[in-house]
């Protein structure tokens, strides 16, 4: 079930109203949404292959800082190169494809077609750390080089919430009770 403070927070991190919300998938260490799950199909009914998606801007921008580090091409070489991190990534490739079809099926869809990509360039090669990185938040150990991502990435939750909660109000600046130094004071 999705409550109207976490769409409301998930639009907030996302500058945009959400699309084909399922759930939450992960909540952040602060107690908001960091991961959704998605319809693999918007309302509209256009695919969406990306079953859970990195809605915190904090985290997203610790996982481009370690994109533009050159980390997915090092990553690519590695899974070239190391049968069990490929054969692990084949398990994570597997367990994306039946949680994104079960939920297509839950929500009386028709699944994606078959050979319709996962997400992030599984099994091949790494596209996109934002999406391993979600799909291990939202499933734990389903994803090894999201994980390694996850561990790269810091702590991006330890300044608090990204967003203000809904139930949160931001004081009026510019109105008469707004802070600053009372008449006569010097700031």
């Amino acid at each position: 079930m999705i409550t109207h403070a976490d769409e409301a927070v998930v639009a907030a991190q996302l500058g945009r109203a959400p699309r084909g919300m399922r759930a939450v998938a992960h909540r952040c260490p602060c107690g908001q949404p960091d991961v959704v799950e998605t319809a693999p199909r918007l309302p509209d009914g256009t695919p969406f292959p990306t079953l859970y998606y990195l809605t915190c801007p904090r985290a997203a921008a610790a996982i481009s800082g370690l994109e533009a580090s050159g980390l997915m091409r090092e990553m690519t070489e590695r899974l070239a190169a190391d049968g069990e991190l490929r054969a692990a990534c084949q398990r994570a490739h597997r367990d994306y494809l039946a949680r994104r079809d079960a939920a297509a099926v839950a929500e009386g869809l028709e699944p994606l077609p078959a050979g319709t990509q996962s997400a992030g360039g599984m099994p091949v090669r790494v596209k996109c750390l934002h999406a391993l990185a979600a799909h291990e938040l939202a499933v734990p150990g389903a994803n090894p080089l999201g994980r390694e991502a996850l561990g790269a990435a810091g702590r991006w939750w330890s300044r608090g919430p990204c967003v203000p909660s809904p139930d949160e109000t931001v004081p009026d600046e510019t109105g008469p009770d707004a802070a600053g130094p009372a008449a006569g004071e010097v700031e």
